[in-house]
């Protein structure tokens, strides 16, 4: 296969899986580039269905329906309309053709390629947030640098980066089947760890599955002290389970062993978010060497710019990704919060109704749900949405307790009671059981605890300014003397982080 093109506007660099317009990198990874990079393959020529199914997703069976939703992706990356088609158009009962052909280029030279690495290392070594070309799925850098894997293991791998429940559960069986011919097999056992606590993480399963996550990274870890991807495996389990200070030690030993890891840095960006270092965070994500890979990279940017208050470039970020990644459930909750939280509820309704309908389930979707109800006036239709938050992750306490405050029947003394008590045992760090709590005391008609429990969340890294003034679940604590000076706590604290924000070198271009 040809290893470069020029499709009209647009640069294409095969193994580096970059595309580029102007010189600008434009998002396409993945199945969506595996997908370009075929139809690049085969000139003009109109693709069937079945050779693409074959060609891009094979092991994996889909239908047609996945290769009609990819391509619409593929457009959207690309920037191109279905209905006035410029780089790929459908051919009615058959299958998908290049507009126009695709022409082949003459590779860079080697000593090109390697400056241009150099120069990316420079970049990102500066802090400079560049959004690098280089495109893999995966941890496919990680796995240039291994041995050949088994056939086993390719196809797990294969499955686990796919993203869906049923994929990852086949990735599952094939992790086991490997460890079953190699019981000490490393890459078999980071495998299956990452795969179970993506169960508990990703597709609603409960927690045993990230504690066997856990499990076998620390089994790895027993005979590999060094080994950088042994844990990550850990940071990702205990990140599910919810143990902050625990996953936040796995992730930063993982890149101080492989500084290249993205996925820990990433990962260990959103728990800095969450602990309230927002500018940390976000330095973090700039650092990111591969962004195009990270799948929720582009969401937690977005957060953490609205979080410090860039609402205007916030925006343009989360109304992008909502637009452009229709099964990213990050991107689903992110936009019609951050629309509930800036008091725009017609608009945060609206926004809510599409990513419900896109059918990736999440317990903040259905509580946006409850509170958009809320804020309507209608408690049975809240009632409801907090039960179905609370079906989707039963061993989650925050879901339990709105389900419970909301039921049909007010709940008693004693049950307010046994849940803060139980809220007092927890050490993990987290601002939500602190968030939980000022919401079962509000029950109990105690403001003033409850906003001792706010200031508890905001000390444990609560940022979450304009949510907190805008949503129903806190209307009574609103009106308690003493809140507006919780806002001014973490008005004063964001007031220092985003001038660190924009004063920094490495700072979005964009802010306001």
């Amino acid at each position: 296969m040809t290893a470069h093109y020029r499709l009209l506007d647009l640069d294409i660099d095969v193994p580096r899986q970059r595309v580029s317009r102007a010189g600008q990198a434009l998002d396409v990874s993945g199945l969506s580039f595996q997908l370009l990079a075929y139809l690049l393959a085969q000139g003009q020529r109109v693709v069937g269905f079945d050779e693409l199914i074959q060609a891009v997703w094979a092991p994996a069976v889909v239908g047609e329906e996945t290769v009609t939703q990819r391509v619409k992706l593929l457009r959207q990356a690309l920037g191109d309309d279905a209905r006035r088609p410029r780089y790929l158009r459908s051919v009615r009962g058959q299958g998908y053709q290049l507009v126009d052909a695709p022409e082949p280029l003459e590779a860079p030279s080697p000593q090109a390629s390697a400056s241009s690495r150099h120069a990316s290392r420079w970049l990102i070594g500066a802090g400079i947030g560049v959004a690098l070309a280089a495109v893999v799925a995966g941890l496919a850098w990680r796995q240039a640098r291994a041995p050949i894997a088994s056939p086993l293991l390719e196809r797990a791998r294969y499955y686990a980066g796919i993203g869906q429940a049923d994929n990852n559960d086949r990735a599952i069986a094939l992790y086991r089947q490997a460890l079953a011919q190699a019981p000490d097999s490393a890459p078999a056992l980071a495998g299956l760890s990452r795969a179970l606590s993506a169960r508990t993480c990703l597709y609603n399963g409960d927690a045993s599955e990230a504690q066997q996550g856990a499990a076998l990274a620390r089994q790895l870890l027993r005979t590999a002290r060094e080994d950088a991807i042994a844990w990550a495996a850990l940071g990702y389990a205990q990140d599910c389970l919810g143990d902050m200070g625990a996953a936040v030690a796995g992730y930063e030993t993982a890149i101080r062993l492989d500084p290249a890891d993205d996925k820990s840095r990433a990962s260990l960006a959103y728990l800095y978010q969450e602990q309230g270092r927002l500018a940390e965070a976000l330095q973090g994500n700039f650092a990111v060497r591969h962004p195009q890979q990270v799948r929720f990279r582009d969401v937690q940017v977005a957060r953490e710019l609205a979080l410090l208050g860039f609402s205007a470039a916030a925006e343009r970020r989360l109304k992008a990704n909502f637009e452009l990644f229709p099964d990213n459930v990050f991107a689903n909750i992110a936009w019609p919060h951050f629309l509930l939280s800036q008091g725009r509820t017609d608009e945060a309704a609206a926004a809510l109704k599409l990513a419900l309908a896109r059918g990736t389930p999440h317990p903040a979707l259905s509580r946006l749900q409850g509170e958009l109800a809320l804020l309507q006036g209608d408690r049975d239709a809240a009632s409801a949405a907090f039960a179905a938050g609370q079906q989707l992750r039963p061993h989650q306490s925050l879901p339990a307790t709105l389900a419970g405050l909301y039921a049909p029947q007010p709940p008693s003394d004693a049950w307010l009671q046994q849940r803060l008590q139980r809220l007092k045992g927890d050490t993990f760090g987290w601002p939500d059981a602190a968030l939980e709590a000022a919401l079962l005391e509000q029950q109990r008609g105690d403001a003033q605890a409850a906003l001792k429990s706010l200031h508890a969340a905001v000390s444990a890294g609560f940022r979450d300014r304009a949510w907190l003034a805008a949503t129903p679940l806190f209307a009574q604590v609103r009106r308690a003397p003493g809140f507006n000076a919780l806002l001014a706590r973490i008005d004063l604290d964001l007031a220092a982080q985003r001038k660190q924000v924009a004063q920094a070198d490495w700072r979005p271009r964009d802010l306001q």
